[in-house]
């Protein structure tokens, strides 16, 4: 995670913050999502079935993909602010899912900053354009305008 002082914030913007280590997705991992959301859609835990789809095998939800994201931040490519007492995932200004993650793949995040933006005295609102790249793929997964409220 890259630590930025707050006299920072002007220089850092549209700068690339960083790159994650990268992560394979197991079946063992999509099932364990599967559990946990009550979404067992067979395309996501049924091999067989899923192999008879244009995927070829099963795929990750995106919805797992986008949980990453908070590994990924803490692993390379997040973002906080020297002193901060907390950040808060704020939510998404956009959010696109450009490309499957088949069981096996390796994917990693990476960031850039987009915008920073004090609402209140010691509160500001981080944009970060967000990408999920699959290994040994053109088109990214994922990507997202990942808003953090910094609290300091």
């Amino acid at each position: 995670m890259k630590i930025l002082k707050r006299d920072d914030f002007e220089y850092a913007l549209g700068q690339h913050i960083g790159v994650s280590d990268w992560f394979e997705v197991t079946q063992q991992d999509i099932n364990a999502f599967a559990d946990l959301t009550r979404d067992h859609q067979f395309i996501h835990i049924d091999r067989k079935k899923a192999a008879d789809t244009p995927f070829g095998n099963t795929i990750a939800h995106g919805f797992f993909t986008v949980s990453l994201l908070s590994h990924f931040a803490e692993n390379g490519c997040g973002i906080s602010v020297e002193g901060a007492r907390m950040g808060l995932n704020y939510g998404f200004d956009k959010l696109r899912f450009l490309q499957p993650v088949r069981v096996g793949s390796r994917i990693r995040g990476s960031s850039q900053l987009a915008s920073v933006v004090e609402k209140k005295s010691g509160q500001f609102l981080f944009k970060s354009n967000m990408t999920v790249e699959i290994e040994g793929v053109d088109t990214p997964a994922m990507i997202a305008e990942w808003l953090t409220m910094v609290v300091l």
